[in-house]
């Protein structure tokens, strides 16, 4: 038994419906091993907001040292998972791929509050909404949730920059 794994499209519905697993996840995404964080789509809305997933193992390179007697995930990398997922919707929106020419920077991170800890054996979801973009400044609200409960949330502004 085959799975259709291609992009597609809610056809019972007016919005727009996308899911990404991995490998497309890997062409939205210029990040490698061990800083990609973010597995799969589930739901992404062009112009609007994306739901990703971001599974956390026990085996992430970050657990020995953080703490080796109580694994947490640290914050600052939920929040990069949030702003990788903010890429993802951004580079969907502008339908285009990231290429060698161009970084998406982090420009600001605002309102950022970590609500519960996140552990081995933990799914995040990613929901992030844009709420401006303007002259390549994109500002999105974002939410890191663990089985319903809110574990991060942040404001986060990313800008699409020339290598020069």
């Amino acid at each position: 038994m085959g799975y259709d794994v291609s992009e597609t499209q809610d056809q019972t519905s007016t919005t727009a419906t996308t899911l990404m697993d991995i490998h497309q996840v890997l062409k939205y995404l210029p990040h490698r091993y061990p800083f990609l964080l973010v597995d799969r789509v589930r739901e992404l809305v062009p112009g609007e907001r994306i739901v990703a997933i971001k599974n956390v193992t026990i085996n992430e390179p970050f657990f020995p040292g953080h703490f080796p007697h109580y694994p947490v995930m640290p914050g600052v990398l939920i929040v990069e998972a949030m702003a990788q997922a903010a890429a993802i919707l951004s580079f969907k929106t502008m339908n285009t791929l990231p290429d060698e020419n161009s970084v998406y920077y982090f420009a600001g991170i605002d309102g950022v509050r970590f609500k519960k800890p996140v552990s081995a054996g933990d799914q995040i979801e990613l929901e992030v909404s844009i709420t401006a973009n303007k002259r390549g400044i994109w500002k999105y609200s974002a939410v890191a949730r663990v089985d319903g409960a809110v574990a991060a949330e942040a404001e986060l502004i990313c800008a699409l920059r020339e290598i020069q």
